[in-house]
């Protein structure tokens, strides 16, 4: 029994992560990712995130939410790619508003490969300021997103820079 709740709770863990690196939080910060029957594999550096947060190097003085039902999906990340999948990353930016991602992903694959960077379903800022509210409410199902050799593959989301 103690195996199993151990299991559990790395899962957890590693597919509802909220991290904060090198961040001014103020505001409010929230994730709550239901992530059933689904595999998220990140090898040789490479970086996979499936219904996460990622702030890193920004301000927030506002609100950042992130609602993502994964289910029965594989989100793979390798030689350097990053994967996300449902999750809102923000990136050397100033959020004094709302930022908001509620991202629904069905039976779908996401993969990156070779620093490639595929998102899906997901909302990215990068050096930008927000005062306002980006919202991005994508239901991805029974889909592929692919990026290999340095691309980038987006589906559902929304990319402010």
């Amino acid at each position: 029994m103690f195996k199993k709740i151990l299991v559990v709770v790395c899962i957890v863990v590693l597919c509802a992560a909220v991290a904060f690196a090198g961040s001014d939080i103020k505001g409010s910060v929230s994730n709550k990712a239901n992530v059933k029957g689904s595999l998220n594999v990140a090898t040789d550096k490479g970086k996979a995130d499936m219904g996460s947060t990622n702030i890193e190097n920004s301000k927030v003085s506002g609100k950042v939410s992130n609602d993502a039902k994964v289910k029965d999906s594989l989100n793979v990340a390798t030689d350097k790619g990053k994967a996300s999948m449902g999750s809102v990353d923000i990136k050397n930016s100033n959020v004094k508003g709302k930022v908001s991602n509620k991202a629904n992903v069905k039976g779908s694959l996401n993969v990156a490969t070779d620093k490639g960077e595929a998102n899906m379903g997901s909302t990215k800022i990068e050096n930008s300021k927000v005062s306002g509210k980006v919202s991005n409410d994508a239901k991805v199902k029974d889909s592929l997103n692919v990026a290999t050799d340095k691309g980038k593959a987006n589906m559902g989301s929304v990319t402010v820079k």
